[in-house]
């Protein structure tokens, strides 16, 4: 089931933004699959399970397509059946919404994987 967090816009932190605290990003990340984790109050990392490497490319390449449509590129990490990912904002130097919009945006991406 996908979040409504996949239908807000990816906004770029402004300048004077400062990273989400773990009371502000509880809430999104109570909003995205339980693939994903925050990790030292810094990025969010999730892991997608594939039965296949082909499968897991195919994916790893539609997360490399949204990443370029929206200007926001996370860390990405291809292996055999499986894809890692790791987000943050490079502005604020940690969580921003615009992370968990994309996270949730990659979990419908992965839902509707196969279809």
């Amino acid at each position: 089931m996908s979040s409504p967090l996949a239908d807000e816009p990816v906004e770029s932190a402004d300048e004077e933004a400062e990273p989400l605290t773990d009371d502000e990003y509880a809430e999104y990340l109570d909003e995205l699959g339980s693939a994903w984790e925050v990790v030292d109050d810094h990025h969010l990392e999730a892991t997608y399970e594939f039965d296949d490497f082909a499968d897991a490319l195919a994916f790893t390449n539609e997360i490399g397509e949204l990443a370029e449509e929206e200007w926001h590129h996370p860390d990405i990490h291809l292996s055999w059946g499986e894809v890692g990912v790791e987000m943050w904002s490079h502005e604020v130097g940690g969580l921003h919404e615009s992370d968990f919009v994309m996270a949730a945006r990659m979990d419908r991406l992965y839902d509707g994987s196969g279809d």
